[in-house]
């Protein structure tokens, strides 16, 4: 169950990642700016996967998770081959909203069904290694997404990825079982919490956004994911227009750093959070906060760096530690809140996360490369990349005001 899960999860991101890393020849042919390709990786896709992922993710605490899921898949594979068949931009738009309402019922549903696969204590690294799917998604969509383009072209790409969704989709429908929910929840090690009951909207909602560690960990996932979507929706042109990389060296270079890196950040986080938040739940804030401030030296030599080699070098250093935040939010959210209010507690997580990092990030930095275009004809990029920088302390204030609202939680408690 959990390979199948994390298997659609790569699809999902990788999927979702084939714009950016094909962004230099869909530039080439459709003629699109950077300001342009921030808006549609960015604000535009964020507001269908985000708005769609609230009723989504009310409608799979209420039904089959696992249909829910397989559904989704469907759909937005078949948008990603629509993306190949584009002729224009337009139309490159409306397959990309298409992409984001399918993906809104990926993670939310997957999230839940693990929680009732694995027992606290064990979440962490289950939920870690799910998320192992971004950077196995990136990893292989830079791989065989720039070998595909170099062979053959961009639009193969996303239509031979996009078919291999639609089958995917069937594999979870027949091979994915709804486990009961909240069977392996305890209270106080005592009785299981009550998995019977259908959730209601509003009072979630409530729930969610009136629970201060939940609102802290959302913002504080947000502010980091305006780094990672910010900076990761556009490294692969960055590193081909300002450093010189060629499709190929992508299709190698860039995959290795990418699933090492992030790979190994988002694995590691998942078994640390299980050690140390037996401790003390302190851990799920300070151990991002850390991560992040480690995260910032390397991140601005990557910038800097006069080389595509020495940048995937120092890249690595972000790339591990960028992502140490996404196990800690999605365990803290799961393990908060009742069994059936998990699949939409965690909508209301990515709502927040996504509609501020994705929808701001890509957009931001487009926006700030092409402002910078005329005064830095060989370098906007770059100065956007270093624009995204004060987020990172923005980001480690977050986490530090939610270690100690944990901990006073804790010592009420």
């Amino acid at each position: 169950m959990l390979v199948i899960l994390c298997f659609v999860y790569v699809l999902n991101f990788l999927d979702r990642q084939l714009l950016s890393i094909l962004a230099k020849p869909i530039q080439d042919e459709l003629g699109v700016t950077d300001g342009q390709l921030g808006l549609i990786s960015g604000l535009y896709f964020a507001l269908f996967y985000c708005l769609i992922s609230i009723p989504v993710g009310w409608l799979a605490d209420r039904t089959n998770r696992a249909r829910v899921l397989a559904f989704a898949c469907g759909l937005w594979s078949a948008a990603t081959v629509a993306c190949g068949l584009s002729a224009n931009y337009a139309q490159l738009v409306a397959a990309r909203m298409t992409v984001g309402v399918g993906e809104a019922g990926g993670v939310p549903p997957s999230y839940a069904i693990i929680s009732d696969y694995f027992p606290p204590g064990r979440r962490g690294t289950a939920l870690g290694l799910f998320n192992l799917g971004p950077p196995i998604g990136q990893a292989l969509g830079v791989a065989f997404g720039a070998a595909i383009a170099a062979a053959y072209s961009w639009r193969m790409a996303f239509i031979v990825l996009g078919a291999i969704g639609v089958v995917t989709a069937f594999v979870v429908l027949f091979g994915v079982r709804e486990p009961e929910r909240g069977r392996l929840d305890r209270v106080a090690g005592t009785a299981p919490l009550p998995s019977s009951g259908q959730a209601a909207f509003w009072p979630t909602v409530r729930m969610f956004f009136s629970t201060p560690s939940l609102v802290l960990v959302a913002l504080a996932s947000a502010a980091t994911q305006i780094i990672t979507y910010g900076s990761g929706n556009f490294t692969t042109l960055f590193l081909m227009r300002e450093k010189g990389m060629t499709l190929p060296d992508v299709s190698l270079w860039y995959a290795l750093v990418v699933l090492v890196g992030m790979g190994g950040g988002i694995f590691a986080s998942g078994r640390v959070i299980d050690r140390y938040a037996r401790k003390s739940r302190t851990a799920y804030a300070l151990v991002p906060a850390l991560s992040l401030s480690l995260a910032v030296a390397p991140y601005l030599a990557f910038v800097w760096a006069p080389s595509w080699p020495l940048a995937l070098v120092f890249l690595l250093g972000p790339t591990f530690l960028n992502y140490f935040y996404l196990s800690c939010a999605v365990t803290l959210v799961q393990e908060e809140v009742a069994p059936n209010q998990r699949v939409l507690s965690g909508a209301l997580l990515l709502l927040v996360m996504n509609l501020v990092g994705m929808g701001v990030g890509p957009t931001v930095v487009g926006a700030v490369s092409d402002a910078f275009r005329d005064s830095h004809p060989t370098g906007s990029l770059q100065v956007a990349f270093y624009a995204l920088a004060p987020m990172y302390l923005v980001a480690v204030g977050l986490f530090l005001l939610l270690a100690r609202v944990l901990a006073k939680e804790q010592a009420r408690s």
